[in-house]
């Protein structure tokens, strides 16, 4: 189970930090990712965080303005957004996946709206 929190209303320019937490023992094994849908388009790739080695993936939208991580210690992956635009406005989702499979896990979304 994937539970996101962090979402909310800011302005431009502003800061938002999402938490995803997990329910695994396993946590560190796997790749976890934030993906992002507004209304009317298709889910995206916002950024991504891969196990053991730490290697992070980032869209080129948010490149330079999203930083993710994760705390294995904790369950938790983390994805700071600074700089925020209107365009960034979207349900953002928690995603799990394990390396080398098709098993992946999603989280409720969380509502992230940015006012211009």
């Amino acid at each position: 189970q994937l539970v996101e929190a962090g979402g909310g209303l800011v302005q431009t320019g502003e800061s938002l930090r999402l938490s995803c937490t997990a329910s695994t023992s396993t946590f560190s094994i796997f790749t976890m990712s934030w993906y992002r849908q507004a209304p009317g388009k298709e889910r995206e790739l916002v950024a991504q965080i891969i196990s053991t080695v730490d290697k992070t993936n980032y869209a080129d939208s948010v490149k330079g303005r999203f930083t993710i991580s994760r705390d294995n210690a904790k369950n938790m992956v983390y994805l700071q957004m600074d700089g925020l635009k209107p365009e960034d406005t979207a349900v953002y989702y928690c995603n799990a996946r394990l390396p080398s499979s098709s098993l992946e896990w999603w989280g409720q979304g969380t509502q992230v709206t940015v006012s211009s």
